[in-house]
């Protein structure tokens, strides 16, 4: 048979060298390495030109270390070769010009800043894992602690998905005429749920959970701002379409978020149903903030004829001051608290899927 080179890829790490064969079905392998630091490579598989015996050398720039892992599956070779030293090597091969079986591997590539942040992470990750794991040997009230956020998170998932396949089925048997009467078929739930989301602004104040005070008690304030005193109060926008849009807005958001919390307390990660947490909110929240200040702009007017809510002046400056201009206000103040939420969302997301740039030089 022929003896031919195969096609061979590689990347590196400060420590360990990788190289790629592509070379499927594999046989006969012999794979070592020389005293003058050369790996030398001979196998016979399918390769670029079929069934053939392949083979190929690498004199390396720097010292590596005798013990060789390797990997055959039915589509390549896998190699990984130890560095003698911890260094970054401007190439792989001593001599300059470049082999022309031999090319990066874009799979595994990162340059040498990336390749730090990487060794970087993992040496942060293996701290943090070993602080939670004495923080957990310490804290005896755990299971406790786990067990209450877990029913909390429970009750509601329960509670907002009551209201989502509540008005789901009745738009699908009512269809547009059930927009007018959202408020008085599930407002029971929702001031439940909203109630108990009161405590999501109490467990960081005590330490149950990581998450912000500021950004929780934004979303809580503001979700019942609307709930309580613009639907609640107003009877004249309890009938108007825009409840609906609000709410299911709000309770399709918190269906998928909830549940993940909930697996989050018993150790489980459910790999979709993160990307759902970690990506609904990006269309969800601007839209839900539109039908809230939608449904702020809907009640000024209504505000101004009831006097409701109004503010009392001397009799110098007037009678009262309408609740409406403190809505105006709140307005503005929506926009930013949108803002922040949005960008601690999107930290938060950054963090969970943390990407990193790979550039070839």
């Amino acid at each position: 048979m022929q003896i031919l080179t195969p096609h061979v890829y590689w990347a590196q790490r400060h420590g360990e060298i990788y190289l790629r064969v592509e070379l499927s079905d594999a046989k006969n392998l012999d794979i070592s390495l020389l005293e003058n630091n050369t790996l030398q490579f001979r196998a016979q598989g399918h390769g670029a030109k079929g069934d053939n015996e392949y083979e190929f050398s690498l004199e390396f720039l720097r010292p590596v270390r005798s013990e060789i892992n390797h990997r055959s599956t039915q589509r390549q070779v896998d190699i990984k070769i130890k560095k003698q030293e911890e260094h970054w090597w401007d190439r792989l091969t001593l001599q300059e010009k470049k082999p022309l079986f031999l090319a990066p591997d874009f799979d595994r590539w990162l340059d040498e800043s990336d390749a730090e942040m990487e060794l970087q992470a993992k040496e942060e990750e293996k701290i943090n894992r070993i602080s939670v794991e004495s923080r957990v040997r310490k804290d005896p009230y755990l299971g406790l602690k786990k067990g209450y956020l877990f029913m909390y998170n429970l009750v509601q998932f329960l509670g907002f998905s009551w209201v989502f396949v509540n008005m789901t089925v009745r738009l699908f048997i009512l269809g547009q005429d059930s927009f007018y009467d959202t408020f008085h078929t599930t407002a029971d739930m929702m001031y439940f749920c909203q109630m108990m989301a009161v405590l999501e602004v109490i467990n960081p104040l005590l330490g149950l959970v990581k998450t912000g005070f500021f950004p929780a008690m934004i979303q809580v304030t503001g979700r019942n701002v609307i709930l309580f005193v613009i639907f609640g109060s107003l009877e004249e926008m309890q009938n108007k379409p825009v409840v609906f849009f609000v709410f299911y807005l709000w309770s399709t958001i918190e269906i998928f978020r909830y549940p993940f919390y909930m697996l989050a307390c018993v150790g489980t990660d459910w790999k979709l149903l993160t990307w759902l947490r970690y990506s609904l909110w990006i269309p969800l929240y601007p839209l839900g903030v539109i039908a809230e200040a939608m449904a702020v702009i809907q009640s000024l007017p209504i505000f101004d004829e009831t006097r409701l809510f109004s503010f009392p002046l001397p009799a110098v400056l007037g009678q009262s001051l309408s609740f409406s201009y403190s809505l105006q206000l709140y307005l503005v103040l929506m926009f930013l608290g949108l803002f922040i939420n949005f960008r601690h969302l999107y930290k938060q997301r950054r963090r969970r899927y943390r990407s990193r740039k790979r550039k070839v030089h």
